[in-house]
């Protein structure tokens, strides 16, 4: 029999040797590790917890409008005059002081939307009343972006499971137990890419920082897709892959964490058409992918090893985001890569930040995206 997708499955397995991502809790600490939490943490309210009775069936499939079609080119409701302008990378990031996001209007949302497809991710410093704009602020800001994607496993927010909770703070020992069986600690991956429609606009929220290191680095998949060959490039558009949250909520179970949903697989091309650039960029990474249509288990191994080595070895295409305290990076899902770094001491310093994910369309394949361009023209 078929389980039910409302109902959790029961599987037996074995207890993991470390964690599945050393930058993320799965489970609440001991008590009074948490009363100390709370009692030194700026904002307690967002420490992460894990509520009894929440179950996530699969999230239906709907029908979206990216707002970034809508916007001024000009951007003049964003890049106002007060506002200060900084290239993190010449191709890629943007760092813009000044603006307000608890005040922006609809115009100027679209105008950011538009800003992080061009240049992939956007850094705003001084962000503090955003941030104390709570929750339900943040929840609906983020819901004009898209549908938000809600926390399988992850430790949330009471009563606000779109938000993934990333807090580390004297896990020295845990740290040690990852490096007797792992050499780094960073993961390139997208978001929740076992979504049937993934998230394509990301926020993440800085509460607390080192005041050096941890930085978040960003690979740019299009410019990674542009330089591969012809030849290659034609190959890899021609795939597709699985994606899916078995391994996750599976490490979840295993370590006697809660779980809110079944896994979910999803069947996305190896290579995505973004909607609004039509830039082609490679959708792969090293977190949910577990099976490639088209290539044989050996020849999948092969290829797909050389493009996650080639993305993470493309420094020229890639950028770093050094935190603030009170920053906010909104970033492009479709587009790029990301990896968090745990290089400081974490029984000194926290880092602690939340993510809001935006789900956006269906990942076009370069197949279907030339086929629906050449059925405009010939309605034209």
């Amino acid at each position: 029999m078929v389980p039910s997708r409302t109902e959790p499955l029961d599987l037996e397995v074995p207890e993991p040797k470390v964690s599945y991502d050393i930058n993320v809790p799965y489970n609440s600490g001991p008590e009074e590790y948490e009363r100390r939490l709370r009692e030194t943490s700026e904002f307690p309210d967002y420490l992460p917890v894990w509520e009894e009775g929440l179950w996530f069936d699969d999230f239906p499939i709907f029908e979206y409008h990216d707002p970034a079609l809508r916007a001024d080119k000009r951007k003049p409701h964003l890049l106002t005059d007060n506002v200060k302008i900084q290239s993190v990378t010449p191709r890629m990031g943007t760092i813009l002081t000044g603006v307000k996001l608890e005040a922006l209007s609809q115009k100027a949302k679209d105008e950011l939307a538009l800003l992080i497809c061009e240049r992939k991710f956007v850094v705003f410093r001084e962000q503090l009343d955003f941030l104390n704009a709570g929750p339900q602020f943040q929840v609906d800001f983020m819901e004009y972006f898209g549908k938000l994607s809600r926390q399988p496993v992850t430790g949330a927010i009471k009563g606000f499971p779109q938000f993934h909770v990333i807090h580390r703070d004297g896990n020295e020992e845990e740290i040690k137990t990852f490096f007797k069986h792992k050499m780094t600690t960073t993961i390139w991956h997208h978001d929740v890419s076992h979504e049937r429609q993934p998230p394509g606009y990301i926020m993440l929220g800085i509460l607390a920082c080192p005041e050096i290191g941890g930085d978040t680095v960003v690979a740019d998949t299009a410019m990674a897709y542009q330089r591969l060959s012809p030849v290659f490039q034609d190959m890899i558009n021609k795939l597709k892959v699985n994606h899916t949250s078995r391994h996750l909520i599976a490490h979840a179970r295993a370590s006697k964490g809660t779980v809110r949903s079944n896994p979910i697989d999803s069947i996305h091309p190896m290579v995505r058409v973004h909607p609004v650039t039509g830039e082609k960029a490679i959708y792969y990474n090293a977190e949910f992918p577990d099976e490639v249509f088209g290539l044989k288990d050996q020849e999948a191994e092969v290829v797909t090893k050389f493009l996650l080595d080639f993305i993470s070895k493309g420094h020229d295409f890639q950028a770093r985001v050094h935190w603030e305290k009170n920053s906010v990076v909104m970033f492009d899902g479709r587009t790029t890569l990301h990896t968090g770094t745990v290089d400081y001491d974490t029984s000194t310093q926290t880092r602690h930040l939340f993510r809001l994910a935006a789900m956006t369309e269906v990942p076009v394949s370069v197949e279907d995206w030339e086929e629906s361009r050449k059925e405009e023209k010939e309605s034209i």
